[in-house]
């Protein structure tokens, strides 16, 4: 049965967040909006103590390619625009930052591909 895309969101989230906490990230925050915009997760890289803008996408097949390929420049400008505000809001001023992605891909009943992409833009 397909999912909507809320429900495939949400789900891409979940398995993000699971992901990433067992390789030491600290979830500091989901969903995170400002404006218009929004980061899909905010963490702190416990390896090297980053903080993590991270966007999550995730396709249940291939046919409109990977699911990182779906982050538009437009999509990117708004992803830095909104992590600005949130250093802003939260008056972080000295701290290395970056941007990832975790593309994920799910099929039928086998576990989950997943891509993270570090640096990603």
């Amino acid at each position: 049965m397909r999912k909507n895309n809320k429900e495939l969101g949400d789900e891409g989230e979940k398995i993000a967040i699971d992901f990433l906490e067992s390789k030491g990230f600290e979830i500091l925050e989901k969903k995170y909006h400002f404006g218009k915009g929004e980061i899909d997760i905010i963490a702190k890289d416990t390896t090297d103590s980053f903080l993590v803008f991270i966007e999550v996408k995730m396709r249940q097949n291939l046919n409109y390619g990977e699911p990182e390929y779906a982050i538009t420049p437009s999509k990117i400008k708004q992803i830095r625009k909104v992590a600005a505000f949130y250093l802003y809001q939260h008056k972080i001023e000295e701290i290395d930052c970056r941007f990832d992605v975790v593309a994920i891909i799910i099929r039928n009943n086998l576990p989950p591909n997943i891509n993270h992409i570090r640096n990603a833009f």
